[in-house]
Formats: C-alpha cells, sequence, structure tokens
C-alpha cells in the first residue's frame, strides 16, 4: 500500500480522505461549465480548471465519472465557462448541488450556439469539446476556446482546504 509522508517522518496510508485533504492544499479558482440542453440551462462547477495551451487556445475541466450533468453536457456544440468571481460562493454551491436548484437566483445569458455564461464572472469563455480523457474516478474534458471575456477588477472565487476564500491585497 502506498502511503503519504506527512512529516517529521511520520507517514499515513493512502485515502480518499488524506489525499482530498493533500490536493486542498493547492488553491484553485471554480468555474461554472454549461449550456442550453433542451432549452433550459444546464451546468456544474469545476474547480479542477486548468490553462492548457496558448495556441491553440486550449483549457480542461475535470470531472467526475458518477456526474449525471457531464453526460447531458458532452454533446452540446458549445459550452460555457464561467471563472467564478468572489461574490458567486452561494452559486458554486447551487451548481454543484441539486440539478433543480442549480440556477436559481444565478443571473446568466447564452450565446447563440447555446454556451450559457454567468453574468459578473472574473472571465467568461466558450468552448468546444476537443477530446475527453479518462483519468481514474474523472474524465478530463480538454476544451478548445473560441471566446473570451473578462471583467476587469473581478477578483477570483478560490477554493482551498475545502472552502471557499477571497484573495486579498498584501498589507
Amino acid at each position: 500500500m502506498a502511503t503519504l509522508d506527512t512529516g517529521a517522518g511520520m507517514s499515513q496510508r493512502l485515502s480518499s480522505d488524506l489525499l482530498r485533504r493533500a490536493y486542498g492544499t493547492f488553491p484553485s479558482g471554480v468555474t461554472a461549465v454549461c449550456a442550453l440542453i433542451g432549452g433550459e440551462p444546464c451546468g456544474l462547477a469545476a474547480s479542477s480548471f486548468t490553462s492548457v495551451s496558448l495556441d491553440p487556445a486550449l483549457v480542461s475541466v475535470c470531472v467526475r465519472r458518477e456526474s449525471s450533468t457531464w453526460p447531458r453536457l458532452r454533446p452540446a456544440p458549445r459550452l460555457g465557462v464561467s471563472i467564478l468571481s468572489a461574490g458567486h460562493q452561494q452559486h458554486a454551491l447551487a451548481l454543484a448541488g441539486s440539478a433543480s436548484d442549480r440556477f436559481r437566483d444565478l443571473t446568466w445569458d447564452a450565446d447563440d450556439q447555446g454556451a450559457v455564461l454567468v453574468a459578473g464572472a472574473a472571465a467568461r469563455l466558450t468552448c468546444q469539446l476537443e477530446a475527453e480523457l479518462e483519468a481514474g474516478d474523472h474524465l478530463i474534458a480538454l476544451l478548445r476556446v473560441e471566446t473570451v471575456e473578462m471583467t476587469d477588477g473581478a477578483a477570483p472565487l478560490v477554493f482551498h482546504a475545502s472552502r471557499f476564500r477571497t484573495l486579498a491585497e498584501p498589507a
């Protein structure tokens, strides 16, 4: 069995809880990945967003294999990826929760190809699914970026140690 060195010569057996805590020491942004499906908004929250390439413009998000939302989003002609701002904590929780309540109190708009974008996000990307890779209990969705909009001065929403946080300016 593999172990994780926890300092001072101590190690613990790997477990999902231990790995979640270890991975949680790395702060990440929070995104909403959304599209119109059957004329209704459909989406999920993902904190595993990564810029991949500038040329071509590619990003990735990781989605749990057992997600019931990703199979609905996958065939969409275009996906909206909104990098959420500091004021979106409750919206991020809603997007990670019950499918029926995800868009309650969330202001959004859609482009002509069905990409759903969250109002007030730090950045809003429209993307097409380029590839999907299997990776353990997740899928890596590689997305080709088509358009970008940014909100000047918007502070990002950060996920760290299983909590939402915001960045503070240094004193």
